[in-house]
This record gives structure tokens, C-alpha cells and sequence, in this order.
């Protein structure tokens, strides 16, 4: 790895996605690190050259010094040719694959963190391959036992305390100990990645006006506030439950370095109505950077020239403020 820029692996995702044309932008965007993209080197150029993309492409391998103007890339091939916005099963193992260099690239220090772009959880299921989602599959490959999903963007972090749950299952999954662990994963990687002593973190509440003294709930009385002051008393610096409607004000937000949202739909629309086409999700908790677009594979925008690259460079962009914040917490 280079001692000055930070080299980062940048997966292409779903081949039928526009992954693929997004990450061939990358051979004329000036960043200040050295990306390496991961997936079929004929793949990205064929995009590359139906689209007008001026990409150089070269084969990178470990040591190779980045050269200006060209785009590495690790070269996993595609199982079978691929079709813009034509999804195949049998490409499944391709994504996979793909997301194992990055993975493993960044665990054996090859790395110093990932980008990934999007891949379609569909489809790798379609293949037989029992799958959720690239946190998930983080998780597992790194043997992380909890992990914290975080969106930045707009001038916003906000991270989730549940994510993918039907609003039903919400207060059930919002017990004392997996709030304890989020808000502890979101507060040490606050402070090691990004570079805050002392991070500031907004908590909503969970019920409308955050319960109304147990008038609308009680689960800001017997959950949320007990674990907050638990932790207040450890150190750290927690403001609430607040109430959501007001929470994501200028006043309320310029009080924090981040959010703590209960469930995926109470802080995400803000965030992303301040950022869409921008935004960052980025996991928390694991043991490497990792960092990703904020949308999905896009099936009808690809081959057409017509997506967004702005949330990838926006995604490369939070991992570079990662790698450089956690390298001088080492120094």
C-alpha cells in the first residue's frame, strides 16, 4: 500500500446493473487515492466504449504505483456474457467472487478499504445462494457479530438502531442490549474513523413526541432512557430521546455529529431528500473501511448513459475521510 494515498478496492456490483459504467468513470475522476476497481476488466471497457467513457484500463497488481489517467482494475471474470438491464442467475457467483477480492484484499491489508457499488439481492438468491445483502455477507465474512448501518450525506449522519423490519416488529427487536451495542459500535467508530474525540450523537425517540411522558408509548421510559443514561455515565455524550418530527431541525442538528434513528423510515427519508444522487452508507462496526453507494442497481437506467455517478465519487470520497482519520489516530 502506498504510504501516502490510500488504496481502495471498487467493486462493480451487478454486471446487468450500472455499476460496471459507473466505476469506468472512475479512470477520469481525481481523487486523492489509488482505486483499484474489482470485476470483468472486458466487461467495464465494453460499457466504457458504448457510452462515450474515456477509460484506460490496466491490469493491477499488488505494488503497481497509480498512474495518472488510468483506472486499475483486478480482473474477476464473468461467468457469462452480460446485457445491460438483463439480469442472469448464473452471473451470481461472479458478484460473489467480486465482493470476496475486496473483502479479503482489505482483511490481508492489501487494501485499505472497499467502495462498493450495487448488486441485486434477487438474483444471487435466484442462483441458490442464500443471501440478504452486502452488510450481511460483511458481517459474515469478517466474523462481526453486530454491525451498524450509517447514511451520510446532506450535511447528515444517521444511523439506524433496526434496519430491514416491518414497522410491527420494530418495538420487539428495540431491546436495552442491542440499542447499548449500536449506540457503543456508532460511537467508537465516530471516534476512530472519522476522527471525533468526543462525538455528539442525537437519539430519536421511537413514538410520536418521543412518548409524551408514556402517554404514546413507553418504550422511551423503559428502554430508550435507561440505556441512555447508562451510557451518559460511561462518557458519553447523548442528547435524548428527542422527538422525530423535530429532531432533523437546524437547531436540533447543529447540536450533533450524528443521528440515532430507531427504525429505517424514521431518519432515512430526511437524509436522503438532503442528499439523493450524493448520499453515502457506510457499515459500521467491522473490522475494515467500507463504504457504498446510497441506491440500487438501477436495471433501466443501465447501458443508457443516464446514471448518477455522483453517490460512488461521494462514496469514495467518505472512505478516503475513513482511511485518513484512522491513519492519524495511529500516528
Amino acid at each position: 500500500m502506498s504510504a501516502l494515498l490510500p488504496l481502495l478496492a471498487v467493486t462493480c456490483g451487478e454486471p446487468a446493473g450500472v455499476g460496471p459504467e459507473l466505476v469506468a468513470t472512475l479512470a477520469k475522476h481525481s481523487v486523492a487515492a489509488h482505486l483499484v476497481a474489482i470485476g470483468d476488466r472486458e466487461l467495464i471497457a465494453s460499457r466504457a466504449n458504448a457510452l462515450g467513457i474515456p477509460a484506460v484500463l490496466r491490469d493491477w497488481a499488488p505494488g503497481l504505483p497509480r498512474e495518472a489517467g488510468c483506472l486499475d482494475v483486478l480482473h474477476v471474470p464473468l461467468a457469462e456474457p452480460s446485457l445491460p438491464g438483463v439480469l442472469n442467475a448464473a452471473n451470481a457467483s461472479h458478484v460473489l467472487a467480486i465482493l470476496d477480492a475486496a473483502i479479503d484484499g482489505c482483511v490481508g491489508g492489501r487494501f485499505d478499504g472497499m467502495v462498493t457499488a450495487p448488486l441485486h439481492k434477487g438474483v444471487i438468491n435466484d442462483a441458490g445462494v442464500a443471501f440478504t445483502g452486502h452488510t450481511e455477507y460483511l458481517a459474515d465474512r469478517t466474523h462481526t457479530d453486530r454491525v451498524v448501518m450509517m447514511l451520510a450525506g446532506g450535511g447528515m449522519r444517521v444511523a439506524l438502531a433496526t434496519t430491514h423490519l416491518t414497522l410491527k416488529d420494530v418495538p420487539a427487536a428495540l431491546t436495552a442490549e442491542s440499542l447499548r451495542q449500536t449506540l457503543q459500535i456508532l460511537h467508537a467508530d465516530l471516534c476512530r474513523r472519522f476522527g471525533l474525540a468526543n462525538p455528539r450523537i442525537l437519539v430519536a425517540g421511537l413514538n410520536p413526541h418521543a412518548g409524551e411522558s408514556g402517554h404514546m408509548g413507553r418504550e422511551e421510559i423503559e428502554v430508550i432512557s435507561p440505556v441512555l443514561d447508562a451510557l451518559r455515565a460511561e462518557g458519553m455524550e447523548l442528547i435524548g430521546p428527542l422527538p422525530a418530527d423535530t429532531l432533523f431541525t437546524p437547531h436540533q442538528l447543529e447540536r450533533g455529529d450524528a443521528v440515532l434513528a430507531m427504525y429505517h423510515d424514521q431518519g432515512l427519508p430526511v437524509l436522503k431528500y438532503a442528499s439523493f444522487g450524493g448520499g453515502v452508507n457506510i457499515t459500521l462496526g467491522l473490522p475494515i473501511i467500507r463504504t457504498s453507494v446510497d441506491h440500487g442497481t438501477a436495471l433501466d437506467l443501465a447501458g443508457t448513459g443516464r446514471a448518477d455517478p455522483g453517490s460512488l465519487h461521494a462514496a469514495i470520497g467518505c472512505a478516503i475521510e475513513m482511511v485518513s482519520a484512522q491513519r492519524r489516530g495511529h500516528a
